[in-house]
C-alpha cells in the first residue's frame, strides 16, 4: 500500500474530529487531534507545526556518494530508524466511538517492528491497554514503552512493577499530563512531580527511565538531576497550556544544556523525513510522532502505518544524502537554519 492510497482512503471515512489532512497541522480539526482537544485558544498543534516550516536544510552534495545510514542506539536498543511512534490514550475521538485503542496498539508494534522503529503507548482510559499492550509488545522483541501518566508515585510504580515483566527497552513519565483536565477529573491523584519524586521513580524503574514533557533548559536540567537517561522536548500536541513556545524552538537551548547528557526526543508537528532531519540537526537523538500515525491506521491499519513508515525513512535519507551526511552522528547544526 502506497501512502497516496492511505490518505485517499482516510478521505473515505466520514470521522468525528479528524479531516484526513494530506499533512496534519491542526487547523482544519479545530486542533481537536488527538482526543479532547486543547486549551483555549487551541493553536498550539499549529504552533509545532509551523515552527518545523520555519527551519531550512543546507544542501551539500560536495560529499562521498555512499550509502546512507539511519540507524540509532536509543536508550541501550538498537533501532533502524531514530523514530517513535507516539502514546496515544484513545482513539475513539478520531472516527468512531468503538474504536479501540488496543488493536491500534498492536498494528503500530507490528508495523515498527518491520520497519525498525520504536514505539509507545499511553496507559490511557481503559484500564485494559496497558497488560494488553505490555504483553504484545513482548511478543515482538519488547520495542514498545509504556508512556505512564503522572498518578500518585504509588500507581505509578506498580505499573512499573507490572511493565518490567515484559522486558520493554524503557520506561516513562508523561508529566505534562498534568495541565489535562480530563486528566484530573479522571483521577485526582494525577500532577504535577518534584526533582525528588523523579528521583524515586528512576531508581524504581530499573530500566532506562524517561520523562516526557519538558520544554526547556531549567527544566531538562531538573531531569538530569533526578537522573533520568532521556526527555522528550514536547508540550502535548500543543493541548495542555496556551502561549508556549513550539517544541522545534526550544529545542536547542534544551540540546545545549543537556546533550550528550541524557538522550533527547522531541516530538510536536513533527511530519516528514525532512523535519526528521531538522531535529536531529538541532539536537535530537530521535523524534517522536502521533497524530499522523492514528491518520495512517485509519486509512490502511498496519499497511497504511508501514506505509508512513517508508515513507518517512525515504525522506530523512534523501535529505541526508543531499546535505551531506552518510550517518545520524554526522547531522549538526550547521547543516540547518532558521
Amino acid at each position: 500500500m502506497e501512502y497516496k492510497e492511505v490518505l485517499e482512503n482516510v478521505k473515505k471515512i466520514q470521522g468525528l474530529s479528524c479531516k484526513g489532512c494530506a499533512e496534519c497541522n491542526g487547523l482544519a480539526c479545530g486542533n481537536t487531534m488527538p482526543g479532547p482537544g486543547s486549551k483555549a485558544p487551541g493553536n498550539g498543534a499549529n504552533d509545532n507545526w509551523k515552527a518545523w516550516r520555519n527551519v531550512k536544510v543546507n544542501m551539500d552534495v560536495i560529499a562521498p556518494s555512499t550509502a546512507v545510514d539511519m540507524s540509532v542506539k536509543l536508550l541501550g536498543r538498537e533501532f533502524k530508524l531514530p523514530i517513535i511512534t507516539g502514546p496515544v490514550g484513545s482513539i475513539k475521538w478520531q472516527y468512531h466511538p468503538d474504536s479501540d485503542v488496543r488493536e491500534y496498539n498492536r498494528a503500530i508494534i507490528l508495523a515498527c517492528e518491520k520497519a525498525g522503529a520504536a514505539a509507545s503507548f499511553g496507559d490511557g482510559i481503559d484500564p485494559a491497554v496497558l497488560p494488553d499492550t505490555i504483553q504484545f509488545g513482548a511478543e515482538h522483541g519488547g520495542i514498545s514503552m509504556p508512556v505512564l501518566n503522572p498518578y500518585s508515585d504509588e500507581e505509578i510504580m506498580e505499573k512499573m512493577d507490572f511493565c518490567r515483566k515484559f522486558d520493554p527497552f524503557a520506561m516513562c513519565v508523561v508529566i505534562d499530563s498534568a495541565g489535562l483536565p480530563h486528566l484530573r477529573a479522571k483521577n485526582i491523584s494525577a500532577g504535577t512531580k518534584t526533582i525528588e519524586q523523579l528521583a524515586k521513580l528512576k531508581e524504581h524503574a530499573g530500566i532506562p527511565f524517561v520523562v516526557k514533557g519538558v520544554m526547556s533548559a531549567k527544566s531538562a536540567l531538573k531531569a538530569l538531576e533526578a537522573g533520568a537517561d532521556a526527555l522528550i522536548v514536547s508540550n502535548h500536541g500543543g493541548r495542555v497550556l496556551p502561549g508556549t513556545p513550539a517544541t522545534a524552538e526550544v529545542l536547542p537551548e534544551i540540546a545545549d544544556a543537556v546533550g550528550g547528557k541524557m538522550q533527547i526526543i522531541v516530538d510536536g508537528g513533527i511530519r516528514s523525513g525532512l523535519d526528521i532531519f531538522k531535529a536531529l540537526a538541532l539536537g535530537a537523538d530521535a523524534v517522536m510522532m502521533c497524530r499522523p500515525f492514528i491518520t495512517c491506521y485509519f486509512g490502511g491499519g498496519e499497511e497504511g502505518i508501514s506505509a508512513l513508515l517508508n515513507k518517512l525513512s525515504a525522506e530523512l535519507s534523501d535529505t541526508m544524502y543531499m546535505c551531506g551526511a552518510r550517518k545520524l552522528d554526522d547531522i549538526t547544526r550547521d547543516m540547518v537554519r532558521f
